[in-house]
């Protein structure tokens, strides 16, 4: 009767544990595709290029929702595990503080709370992000 039990709750704690790996889904970062959006070369911009551009939001929307809603929730309303992205700060301010998590990601108390994408994404695909996110900025 104990080994029946012991089998049972190994294989209840192996299904619960690969439920769980699952249902996260992929956490691979996605490719963004930029086609129409100008070269901006190897050296990063300081300021977003793209600030105001229609087809940099649109793409932006889709790089978002395929590497950040995860963390900082659909359309930016995050439910507490990263930062409410709605809230950022826009202009220079608040790209140099996006270009700054983006580049090099956040690790706090030795975890990393945020992976760093240069090198990931292309420079083009995280100013669309960052277009996309002051585009639905809120005060």
């Amino acid at each position: 009767m104990r080994m029946r039990l012991r089998l049972a709750g190994g294989v209840l704690l192996g299904l619960a544990l690969a439920g769980g790996a699952l249902a996260h889904g992929d956490v691979q970062p996605q490719p963004v595709d930029t086609t129409g959006l100008d070269a901006l070369g190897a050296e990063w911009r300081s300021e977003n290029p793209y600030r105001g551009n229609a087809k940099a939001v649109a793409i932006g929307d889709s790089g978002y929702n395929q590497n950040c809603a995860r963390c900082h929730g659909l359309q930016m309303v995050s439910g507490g595990l990263a930062p409410d992205l709605r809230y950022l700060p826009t202009g220079k301010e608040g790209d140099e503080y996006f270009l700054e998590r983006v580049r090099h990601g956040a690790i706090i108390n030795g975890m990393t709370k945020m992976p760093a994408f240069e090198g990931i994404l292309s420079q083009e695909a995280l100013w669309a992000i960052r277009a996309y996110i002051e585009a639905h900025h809120e005060e």
